[in-house]
Parts: C-alpha cells; sequence; structure tokens
C-alpha cells in the first residue's frame, strides 16, 4: 500500500494555489474534466512528489462552509518562523502562531486548517511570535 494524495474541494483554485505556493508546494499537473465540469490539480513539496495535494473545483462553486470538519492537512518545514512570516507577507493570517517554536496553524481560502511544525527540536521562542495571541479558529 502506498499513500497518494489528499483531496480538499476549492472554490477559487488561484487564490488555494498561491496559498499552497506560499506555504512552498508546487503544481505538479492539472486536468480539466469539460464534461465533468471540475478540475483537478495537484500540488507538493519539492523534493516530496510522493505526498500530494490534490486541490478539487467544481465548475460554478462559490464556497464550501465547515473546512474545520476536514481536520487539517500537516507540514514539517525547516524554520517555522521564517515559514510563518513568508505566509503574513503574502497576506495569510496566523490563526496559532508558533510561540512554542514548534507549531502553528494557518488556513486556505477555503477555511482548510493546515498545521505547520518545526523539523527537529523547537526553535528557542521569539518576536513577534512568543506574544502574538491566537485569531480565530484553527
Amino acid at each position: 500500500m502506498k499513500y497518494l494524495h489528499t483531496m480538499i474541494r476549492v472554490s477559487d483554485p488561484e487564490a488555494t494555489i498561491r496559498f499552497f505556493e506560499l506555504l512552498g508546494l508546487k503544481e505538479l499537473r492539472r486536468y480539466d474534466n469539460e464534461q465533468g465540469r471540475y478540475t483537478l490539480i495537484f500540488l507538493a513539496a519539492p523534493g516530496d512528489e510522493d505526498a500530494q495535494v490534490e486541490l478539487t473545483h467544481n465548475w460554478g462553486e462559490q464556497g464550501y462552509e465547515g473546512g474545520r470538519n476536514f481536520g487539517h492537512l500537516a507540514y514539517r518545514v525547516e524554520n517555522i518562523y521564517e515559514s510563518c512570516r513568508r505566509l503574513m507577507d503574502g497576506g495569510v493570517t496566523i490563526n496559532r502562531p508558533p510561540r512554542d517554536g514548534r507549531m502553528a496553524f494557518v488556513r486556505t481560502p477555503d477555511n482548510i486548517s493546515i498545521e505547520l511544525l518545526q523539523e527537529g527540536a523547537a526553535l528557542p521562542p521569539a518576536e513577534p511570535w512568543a506574544s502574538m495571541a491566537n485569531s480565530g479558529t484553527w
């Protein structure tokens, strides 16, 4: 048995791709199905192309609610502070800042929760993260 991908439904593929690009993922391939009126877009972290996220865009969809009922996707990052800074600079809200130098949560444009985990040991507490409050839910 081999893990292939996780699928999430998205209402705005380009906004979601921009989000995942800020996170560090790259688009691998795209498939448009005219008859079924949907697009599949596969993304992965460079060097880890076997662990893919499939974005499913059903044409005409206006948005999904309840992204939290999905649970979350989790990614290990080399430097959680740099990853969160890149996301913030790209306009992404850090819902659960990495106050502990180890874990943070953000959300995609369709409200899917993404967990970021520091590779190896937690980084020493640092500002602005150490004193940053939670924002919303994750």
